[in-house]
C-alpha cells in the first residue's frame, strides 16, 4: 500500500518535503529549505532521511525557497533524477536557486574571514555549481496535463493561485488494479486578490495534504487597494518614504500592480516606485511573459517604476529622500538589500515600513510585527521610529475561512486530510474546524511520521 513520509513542513511552516512510496517507486513532492528560527535552520544540515542517489523524481508545487531550496543539496548528495514543475516555476527557480547558492557562499566566506565558525573552513550548504546542476534536471509540464511515471504513479498540476506557476499536485498510485488518489495542496492562494487567479477547486481524491499556515487566522477584510491608498496618502502627507520589504517573486509584482492601478484610477498621485532587487526585476520580466496565467489588467512596469539591478544603483537610493515607494527584498527581513535601506530609514518617523506577507517566528519581520523598538541589523541596534503597517490581506496564503471555502468545492469528502505547513496552534485550530464543520477525518502529522494509505477503489 502507498506510504507518505512527512519529512518537512510538519509542525512548522517551512521545509516542505513529502515522500510517496509505492513498492519500489518513490516520488518526493517538494524539497524545501527550513527558514526562521535557528533550531529550524540547523535541520537543513541534517542528512536526508532517504537515499538521494536512488530517488528518481521530485515534483514541485511552486518556486518559493521553503519548497525548492534544498534541491541543490539533494543534487550534492547524489540525486540525478528528474525535477518536474510548471513552466513558470522552472523559469523562476533559476533566479531563486542561484540566489540561494550565492547567499550560502557569501555566508561561508564571511564566517571564514571573521573566524566565527568552529568548522575550518566553514562550507556552504551548497554552491552555485550545485544549483546549476539541479536546474539542469528540470522538466516542465503544463497545468491539467497527466504525466505517467514508471511504474505505476501518475500526476497532474492544478493552478493553486498562490503565485505565478504555483500548483496543486493531483497524484494517482496504482497497485494491484486499485488506484489511490492524493492531492498535495502546495500553498493555496486567496480568492479575489489582485494579479493572481483564484485557486482551482480540489479534484475528488482519497487523501489530501493541505497547508495550514493561517489555519487560526482570518485576513482583514479591508480592500487591498483601500489599504494601500490610505498608507500611501498618509506617508506622502509626511513627505516620507513607503518602504516595503517584499518577496522578490510574487509579492513585489503584486504591489507594483496595485500601486499602478491606483495611480491609473487617480486615487493616488503619480509617484516614483523604486524596485531594488535584481531578482525581483527578473521575476517581473517572467511575470510579463505569462499573461494568460494572471488576472492582470494593469501594466506591471511603467515609466514611474525605476529598476535597480547593480550595487551602485542600490547605493544611489541613499540619496532618495522621498516622497515615494521603495520595494526591496527580502520579505521577512532575513537578508538582502532591504536591511541596508532600513538602517537608514527606520529611525525617521516620516517613513512607513509595510509588512506585506507572512513573518515566520525568529525573523526580523516578526520582530517588527510584534512592535520591537529596535532591530538588530549588521551588528547594530537600529531604533524603530518609522510607522509599521501590516498589510495582512497581501498574504499569498488563503486564511482559515478561504481554506474552508476551497475545501467546500471538493466534489466529495476525502478519506482523510493531513494538515501540513503550519505552526502547531494554526494546524490544530484548522483541524478542529474541519472536523466540526465538515465531519472529515483530519490528522496533523509530526516530523518524520510515515503514514500508510489504504488503497482506493
Amino acid at each position: 500500500m502507498p506510504e507518505i513520509g512527512f519529512y518537512g513542513a510538519a509542525g512548522t511552516v517551512t521545509g516542505s518535503r513529502h515522500l510517496v512510496t509505492s513498492g519500489n517507486e518513490r516520488v518526493l513532492v517538494d524539497c524545501g529549505m527550513y527558514q526562521g528560527l535557528k533550531s529550524l535552520r540547523l535541520k537543513n544540515w541534517e542528512p536526508f532521511p532517504f537515499d538521494a542517489a536512488s530517488l528518481p523524481f521530485v515534483i514541485l508545487t511552486h518556486t518559493h525557497i521553503d519548497h525548492i531550496g534544498m534541491l541543490p543539496r539533494l543534487v550534492k548528495d547524489g540525486f540525478k533524477g528528474a525535477v518536474i514543475c510548471t513552466p513558470p516555476t522552472r523559469e523562476l527557480a533559476e533566479l531563486l536557486l542561484l540566489d540561494a547558492a550565492h547567499l550560502q557562499e557569501e555566508d561561508a566566506d564571511f564566517l571564514n574571514r571573521k573566524q566565527l565558525s568552529k568548522h575550518k573552513p566553514a562550507l556552504p550548504l551548497f554552491d552555485t555549481q550545485d544549483a546549476r546542476d539541479a536546474l539542469a534536471l528540470f522538466s516542465a509540464r503544463a497545468y491539467d496535463e497527466w504525466t505517467e511515471l514508471p511504474d505505476h504513479i501518475s500526476f497532474r498540476f492544478h493552478n493553486a493561485g498562490h503565485l505565478l506557476g504555483s500548483a496543486m499536485v493531483e497524484m494517482k498510485v496504482e497497485e494491484k488494479g486499485t488506484v489511490t488518489s492524493i492531492l498535495f495542496s502546495g500553498d493555496v492562494g486567496r480568492f479575489g486578490v489582485p494579479l493572481n487567479p483564484d485557486p482551482s477547486p480540489p479534484p475528488k481524491v482519497d487523501y489530501m495534504l493541505v497547508e495550514s499556515t493561517y489555519g487560526n487566522k482570518i485576513h482583514c477584510a479591508d480592500s487591498l487597494y483601500d489599504q494601500v491608498e490610505r498608507v500611501v496618502k498618509e506617508t506622502l502627507h509626511r513627505r516620507g518614504i513607503l518602504v516595503i520589504p517584499a518577496f522578490a517573486v510574487g509579492r513585489a509584482q503584486q504591489l507594483i500592480y496595485v500601486l499602478n492601478a491606483l495611480i491609473e484610477q487617480g486615487r493616488i498621485p503619480s509617484l516614483p516606485i523604486h524596485l531594488d532587487s535584481p531578482m525581483a526585476v527578473d521575476a517581473t520580466r517572467i511575470y510579463k511573459a505569462h499573461p494568460s496565467e494572471l488576472e492582470a489588467r494593469t501594466e506591471l512596469t511603467a515609466r514611474n517604476v525605476v529598476l535597480h539591478r547593480s550595487v551602485e544603483e542600490s547605493r544611489a537610493l541613499n540619496e532618495f529622500k522621498g516622497p515615494g515607494v521603495l520595494i526591496s527584498s527580502s520579505g521577512m527581513l532575513t537578508g538582502g538589500r532591504i536591511l541596508h535601506h532600513l538602517k537608514r530609514l527606520l529611525p525617521d518617523d516620516r517613513n512607513t515600513v509595510v509588512l506585506a506577507g507572512y513573518q515566520a517566528a525568529g525573523t526580523r519581520g516578526r520582530a517588527l510585527l510584534e512592535k520591537a523598538r529596535t532591530l538588530r541589523i549588521h551588528g547594530q541596534d537600529v531604533p524603530v521610529r518609522a510607522r509599521v503597517e501590516d498589510f495582512c490581506g497581501f498574504s499569498g496564503h488563503a486564511d482559515a475561512g478561504e481554506i474552508m471555502k476551497w475545501l467546500g468545492q471538493s466534489p466529495a469528502p476525502p478519506r482523510e486530510v493531513f494538515l501540513t505547513h503550519g505552526e502547531p496552534d494554526a494546524a490544530a485550530t484548522l483541524a478542529e474546524r474541519i472536523r466540526n464543520e465538515k465531519q472529515w477525518r483530519v490528522t496533523v502529522p509530526k516530523q518524520g511520521d510515515v503514514v500508510t494509505l489504504q488503497n482506493g477503489g
